[in-house]
């Protein structure tokens, strides 16, 4: 299996606690350079993970031509500019999520991307997942009916002091955890909204902590969304749902973002309950895997850049809501 040679831009918490390890399991990734902000840092992240190079500057990584991919962890107001730097530099780019701060920023680089010939795709690691894949092949059998409305929440706990709630690195509710409740909607109703309507409560450092909405979509469906970051017991410091109703069923499950294992949701038929319990990799490995495959094999991308901009276009509805 052809491997991808990767670099990872940044040293934050989810490139160390979670998008790493799981690139350590994929089958077609090598881990070759890591970048901090301090060489120190970079080394640390190259001792414990083993990558064959470490650098103290971004730009420096971008400078190597081994590099083919660029996996980006930066906060959400720096995903734009180092972005286009990398794509600029012809390297291929995973891009957390949120992969913008609106749709305008969101199309500048997909649109920048397609002028370098250069694959970027957004990393939303939990619609990588089986789970995802077994909850659509339900819907699309016509086991529910038609869907008629969805409701997604995700809360987690409150931060003290964390990039999650600061304004100026695009933190706040919508940022961190609403771009998933909005994504798991589009993916499943596969329709864009008409409409939209949402409230929020701010913090005194002016991000919403907790927002909530309702959104119609072009084909009839009626969705409801919330998510926060106010729960308070960090061992109990998880809360996600989503619920699908049909015309003549329902699905009910825990919105199981990135967990890995058995997982399990509710098929309420005409017939009685179906319990399903899907065995799930780790979204992360996945999620690596297959942007290798769609870099070296052609394999088209689970999430395109046209769900990434739809997916924007909602949350810029949902912010204009807000007043964000």
């Amino acid at each position: 299996m052809t491997k991808v040679r990767w670099g990872v831009l940044g040293t934050a918490n989810i490139a160390e606690g979670q998008t790493i390890p799981g690139m350590l399991e994929a089958d077609n990734c090598e881990l070759y350079a890591i970048a901090g902000r301090s060489l120190e840092k970079a080394e640390r992240f190259k001792e414990k993970f083993g990558f064959a190079k470490a650098y103290g500057s971004y730009e420096e990584l971008l400078a190597d031509d081994e590099v083919e991919a660029v996996y980006l962890p930066l906060p959400n107001n720096l995903h734009l500019p180092w972005v286009k730097k990398a794509l600029k530099a012809g390297k291929n780019v995973l891009c957390e999520k949120p992969i913008g701060m609106n749709s305008d920023e969101v199309k500048e680089m997909f649109d920048l991307a397609r002028e370098n010939d250069v694959l970027l795709m957004e990393a939303f690691a939990y619609l990588h997942s089986p789970y995802i894949q077994s909850l659509k092949d339900d819907i699309a059998s016509g086991i529910i009916g038609d869907v008629d409305f969805i409701e997604t929440a995700f809360y987690t706990q409150g931060y003290k002091e964390d990039i999650r709630i600061n304004r100026e690195t695009g933190g706040g509710a919508v940022y961190d955890l609403g771009c998933y409740c909005t994504s798991l909607i589009l993916s499943i109703a596969d329709s864009d909204p008409v409409y939209v309507k949402a409230q929020a409560e701010f913090s005194d450092r002016e991000v919403d902590l907790i927002t909530a909405g309702i959104a119609k979509f072009e084909n009839g469906i009626r969705a409801a969304f919330n998510a926060g970051m106010i729960l308070g017991d960090e061992s109990f410091a998880r809360y996600d749902r989503l619920y699908v109703h049909g015309s003549r069923g329902k699905i009910v499950s825990a919105a199981e973002y990135n967990q890995s294992g058995e997982i399990s949701y509710d098929v309420f038929t005409e017939d009685g309950i179906i319990s399903r319990k899907i065995a799930a990799g780790n979204n992360y490995t996945l999620e690596i895997e297959q942007f290798g495959r769609c870099l070296k094999g052609g394999e088209e991308p689970h999430l395109t850049g046209s769900f990434s901009i739809r997916n924007s276009l909602f949350l810029d509805s949902v912010l204009k809501e807000i007043g964000y």
